[in-house]
């Protein structure tokens, strides 16, 4: 049951961050949030826990638990640094922002290719980065796009984040509640040749596409893949990492989806192509991965089985 009290603060916590870091000088609340990130390595709550259990995975059992614990202490950091730049991202000059990015942007002329065809692009990226910074430069780039987000409690919450995707140049659609599918509207931009991006390394419907990533089970969405059967489109990965002073990611080749088979294995083939980029991408900059969450099918507990099976990629983006 949603706690309407807890959900309330919430909000308010999130609004001063919009509302009173701007006015706060960036070397001091760049400080602020690493000291915080530092304190949740310190308490090692549920959720530092389980980003140590994903980063074992990543990294493998040889890895000495005293480098576990400088991995979990640096990724704790870069989750802060997205929140921190979140909060500021609103007020920072846009094009100076795209332009640092595009000086460690990689693969262009993927998404210029698949853009020039004319089919639209199907852009997936990991929870890596700063994926709003990597949205924000398609957009400076000439390429708005449409997008998803789940519905938040408070409502409140919900709008604000609507609003603050929406200022950075992003088409928003609501997962659930709206007046048509989004994945019908999202087919409808793909085929007028726009773009769609969307973070899919985690199902939250618990009804996705199961893939092995780094060596075990877990689910992801099979929403992108099953857009790009319906559509045409070609699903491109992006990688997204921190630099020191800005911000790197990289556009991969498009996955390619097997031909003259069943809708189902094509779209599980293409969850699974996506499953191994991320995959590269996340072992190249494991620390710049914000998956505090359960993500495989060991950590999570077991779903209800389904009265009838599902179509394939049933599930929203």
């Amino acid at each position: 049951m949603f706690d309407r009290t807890r959900g309330r603060a919430v909000d308010l916590g999130y609004a001063a961050g919009w509302g009173v870091l701007k006015a706060v000088p960036q070397g001091v609340s760049a400080r602020a949030f690493r000291a915080g990130a530092d304190a949740a390595a310190v308490r090692n709550g549920a959720g530092t826990r389980q980003l140590r259990r994903n980063l074992r995975r990543v990294v493998g059992r040889g890895v000495s638990e005293l480098r576990m614990d400088r991995l979990v202490g640096q990724s704790l950091r870069s989750y802060s640094r997205y929140w921190l730049e979140t909060f500021r991202l609103p007020k920072m000059d846009h094009r100076d922002v795209a332009a640092r990015l595009d000086a460690n942007a990689e693969g262009t002329e993927h998404l210029d290719a698949a853009m020039a065809a004319g089919q639209g692009a199907i852009i997936v990226l990991p929870h890596m980065g700063n994926w709003d910074v990597s949205g924000l430069w398609f957009v400076e780039r000439g390429f708005p796009f449409a997008t998803v987000a789940e519905r938040l409690e408070p409502a409140s919450l919900y709008d604000r984040f609507v609003a603050y995707r929406e200022s950075l140049g992003m088409e928003v659609l609501a997962l659930t509640g709206g007046l048509r599918s989004p994945m019908e509207v999202l087919a409808e931009r793909l085929r007028a040749g726009g773009a769609v991006c969307l973070v899919a390394d985690r199902d939250l419907s618990r009804n996705g596409i199961e893939v092995q990533f780094f060596g075990e089970a877990t689910r992801m969405p099979g929403g992108p893949a099953l857009l790009a059967a319906r559509t045409g489109a070609p699903v491109l990965p992006v990688g997204l990492w921190f630099t020191e002073d800005g911000w790197g990611h990289r556009v991969n080749p498009p996955i390619e989806l097997p031909t003259g088979r069943r809708l189902r294995d094509r779209v599980s083939a293409g969850t699974q192509a996506v499953a191994d980029v991320f995959a590269r991408e996340i072992a190249a900059h494991p620390t710049d991965w914000h998956m505090l969450q359960p993500l495989w099918l060991a950590d999570l507990s077991p779903r209800p089985q389904p009265v009838a099976a599902e179509p394939a990629g049933s599930s929203a983006p």
